[in-house]
């Protein structure tokens, strides 16, 4: 399941982005630092938006802060991605509902040509739009503050060749509905329909 995102993308394009949904984007910590990077991988930290948790508007507005991928689950292995199948999940103060910021996302199949060592590594972007927002949650965790994890659900036609699940990527028009909490999650995580994600192989 993915393990690896890219995040190459302009903090004033998302805010724009969010600007033209008529969601004002917050940034309670400060301007995060998004230098340009080839990828994020399980622990890094990297940028989620979630439902602002200041109440200074009485309108709904989103918050966005760096945290890190993934907590310690029982066995001590990291929670990056979790099934979204048959959940609902709710915002509270120690937990809820976010979006992760990336360009891109990253599978990996077994290599072709038998020789070859290292994995086949696949690029999906989303068709037609800069960045997109995977379906998270956060969660405050003993060990290590506050993390999130990617939601998942079963493959769509563009992912089904490479991988029995996807992440969940959140149209656009559901990301108040999703971070505010009015939207049930099982209209949101679905697969996505065919030509929804642009797929090339990374050389490496």
């Amino acid at each position: 399941m993915c393990n690896e995102a890219a995040r190459r993308i302009a903090l004033g394009l998302m805010r724009d982005d969010f600007n033209e949904l008529c969601i004002p984007l917050r940034f309670p910590e400060g301007l995060p630092n998004l230098a340009s990077i080839d990828s994020f991988k399980i622990t890094d930290t990297s940028f989620i938006i979630r439902a602002d948790r200041t109440g200074a508007d009485t309108n709904f507005a989103a918050e966005g802060v760096m945290r890190r991928w993934s907590w310690p689950g029982p066995s001590g292995k990291p929670v990056y991605n979790y099934r979204s199948d048959g959940r609902d999940f709710r915002n509270s103060a120690a937990q809820g509902r976010c979006l992760i910021a990336a360009d891109a996302f990253y599978e990996f199949t077994a290599p072709v040509h038998p020789r070859q060592k290292l994995k086949d590594k696949w690029s999906f972007t989303k068709s037609g739009e800069a960045w997109f927002g995977i379906a998270g949650l956060w969660r405050e965790h003993p060990a290590v503050g506050e993390a999130f994890t990617m939601l998942t659900c079963p493959p769509g036609p563009d992912i089904a060749p490479y991988h029995d699940r996807q992440i969940v990527i959140v149209e656009r028009t559901d990301w108040a509905g999703w971070l505010s909490g009015e939207t049930p999650a099982a209209d949101v995580c679905i697969p996505l329909p065919a030509g929804s994600l642009t797929v090339e192989q990374v050389v490496r």
